[in-house]
């Protein structure tokens, strides 16, 4: 199954050095280098946006995307990708077993038709191929955050799990997120509902063409040192499910 591409990917992009982007990143490596073969997949990134997670699926194969808007389908054609225009709450648009790996990376909150996209998933997975999906947790830590990225919801590992053993995967592993920045972000986000803050914070974004998960920018010190916390709570993920998180990872298999 080994692909040969054109595409030059970038070694990294400026979300990258973002110590909430490199948390996930690490983890969702983490979760797939759980997986037997580990590269020449055919991966499938749903919700993909302007592509900005493609250059590190990509070492695990070929990868293409789809995106239910149309601007940043734009600029991720225009950056050489794969990727294409489609709801992937109505049918993703490839045949049934085409892939090897579906991420879907902070998508599923968005959607009101969540396991309609779990369904499409496994559709176009083929047998034994695996779901992995990244998720805002606990309901109790809506902010304003969420509101500016246009959230539904956020999810319990138990909600989680129902929804996509529903959809019959089966749970390969399912752990809580940012567990060590938790009591922290959990305490602030308290805070700012409790005094209003949260309503006064403005927009921020690193690109505006990007497209990508808005997220407050971070003064270079305090970036460093919650990426070095990013790096120890990898280390901690490569063995234990995490018991609490303001997100959540999973990996379903067909």
């Amino acid at each position: 199954m080994e692909h040969t591409s054109s595409i030059s990917y970038p070694q990294s992009i400026p979300e990258d050095n973002h110590w909430w982007f490199a948390t996930r990143a690490w983890a969702i490596e983490t979760f797939l280098d759980r997986l037997p073969q580990k590269q020449n997949f055919d991966v499938l990134d749903v919700g993909c946006g302007a592509g900005n997670m493609i250059h590190h699926l990509a070492r695990y194969g070929r990868v293409r995307g789809i995106e239910v808007d149309a601007r940043p389908v734009k600029i991720a054609q225009q950056r050489g990708y794969d990727v294409r225009l489609g709801d992937a709450t109505q049918t993703i648009p490839f045949p049934d077993a085409s892939f090897d790996v579906v991420t879907a990376l902070d998508v599923i909150e968005h959607v009101d038709a969540d396991e309609n996209i779990l369904r499409e998933a496994f559709r176009v997975l083929r047998p034994n191929g695996a779901l992995l999906i990244t998720t805002p947790a606990f309901q109790w830590l809506w902010s304003h955050n969420d509101t500016l990225n246009a959230h539904k919801r956020r999810y319990t590992a138990g909600e989680l799990r129902v929804k996509m053993e529903r959809a019959d995967f089966k749970l390969e592993r399912l752990s809580y997120n940012f567990f060590l920045v938790f009591p922290l972000a959990a305490g602030m986000i308290a805070l700012k509902n409790m005094t209003g803050k949260n309503a006064e914070l403005k927009s921020h974004h690193f690109d505006d063409e990007a497209y990508q998960v808005d997220m407050e920018p971070v003064a270079p010190a305090l970036n460093t040192l919650l990426r070095g916390v990013g790096h120890a709570e990898n280390g901690l993920l490569r063995r234990i499910n995490l018991p609490l998180g303001t997100s959540l990872i999973a990996l379903g298999i067909k």
